[in-house]
């Protein structure tokens, strides 16, 4: 099965509901890229300042992400040790959360892993993202505890508009060859061409 899932990068709230809005009624679920400035050299919402009062009244539930209604959301959170702030992501609204295997302390994101409450393991899907110099085997930890992983299609995280880096396709062909009914995406430079 192939499911396309669009992605937007955005500065602040506004840009999010004006982007979120061209979806409703063409996709079912929208990736939203989380940047933090220190992961990645971008910040993006929900991380950035002047953020927080969209933010508060959505964790207050007093509002949700918009097109909550209509779009399921899945948060690629290229974000330091972004696993210890999981309820911050899961209260906002996700449906699906990327953690970059390359942001994590390897044994505090493993525990993090196995203790996962099982609420949320039952209502939302949790994958790794590898870049493209990260080999497979640094995914054997926790590959018992996730549903996908996310190989990046781009050599920098946190851009848009870079040309895709074939060294991804090594990378999804070695994962289907080790774990055959693995759900593997792509993520960055996707195309027609591509």
């Amino acid at each position: 099965m192939t499911e396309i899932i669009p992605a937007i990068l955005v500065k602040d709230f506004s840009e999010l509901n004006e982007k979120l809005a061209k979806f409703v009624n063409i996709s079912s679920i929208v990736q939203i890229d989380m940047c933090d400035g220190v992961f990645v050299s971008s910040v993006s919402w929900p991380m950035g300042k002047g953020d927080e009062e969209s933010v508060q009244s959505i964790l207050d539930e007093e509002d949700g992400l918009p097109f909550w209604n209509n779009l399921d959301f899945e948060f690629d959170l290229m974000v330091i040790n972004a696993h210890k702030k999981f309820d911050f992501f899961a209260r906002l609204g996700a449906k699906r959360i990327v953690f970059h295997l390359e942001a994590e302390t390897e044994i505090d994101f493993k525990e993090f892993l196995e203790s996962l409450d099982p609420y949320f393991k039952d209502n939302i899907n949790i994958g790794i993202a590898i870049n493209t110099t990260t080999n497979i085997n640094k995914l054997e930890p926790f590959i018992n505890y996730i549903d996908f992983v996310q190989c990046m299609g781009i050599a920098h995280d946190g851009h848009q508009g870079e040309s895709f880096d074939e060294r991804a396709l090594k990378q999804i062909k070695d994962l289907r060859l080790k774990y055959p009914e693995l759900i593997i995406s792509v993520d960055g430079a996707v195309n027609e061409n591509t």
